[in-house]
């Protein structure tokens, strides 16, 4: 009998987490590999695009100001490819954005979004939620 490529439960969930500052990258990696989850980073919307085609993570974790791609084109372009239309997203956002982008956010019905600074429990109920976990 054919084996199916079905992920078994012990593997780790896989989120990518696409931002362009590293030391967001690292405290992302940190909450979040504490509980059990694989955290790759990719700095910029370009090479996180990249890796979340060849990775097709659990989710993805997605920064909207970034220089180079900015995350709703990221987002635009996952949405664009059928097999990555599927993959959660959870925008991070920072708290001085305008009321327009969070309005963005549900008219492009993104899975959540949480605003930075934002603590651990935070990103952990957000990712625990999109995940259904």
């Amino acid at each position: 009998m054919a084996e199916s490529h079905q992920a078994s439960p012990q593997r780790p969930r896989l989120v990518i987490c696409v931002e362009d500052e590293p030391e967001m990258i690292e405290l992302v990696k940190l909450i979040l590999s504490r509980k059990g989850f694989e955290v790759i980073g990719a700095v910029g919307g370009r090479s996180g695009l990249e890796l979340i085609e060849q990775k097709k993570p659990d989710l993805v974790l997605l920064d909207l100001m970034m220089p180079d791609m900015d995350g709703w084109e990221v987002y635009q372009q996952m949405k664009a490819h059928e097999h990555l239309r599927n993959i959660p997203v959870i925008v991070v956002t920072a708290k001085a954005q305008s009321i327009d982008k969070v309005l963005g956010l549900h008219i492009a019905k993104v899975d959540d979004y949480i605003t930075k600074p934002f603590g651990p429990q935070e990103l952990l109920d957000s990712v625990n939620k999109v995940l259904g976990l």
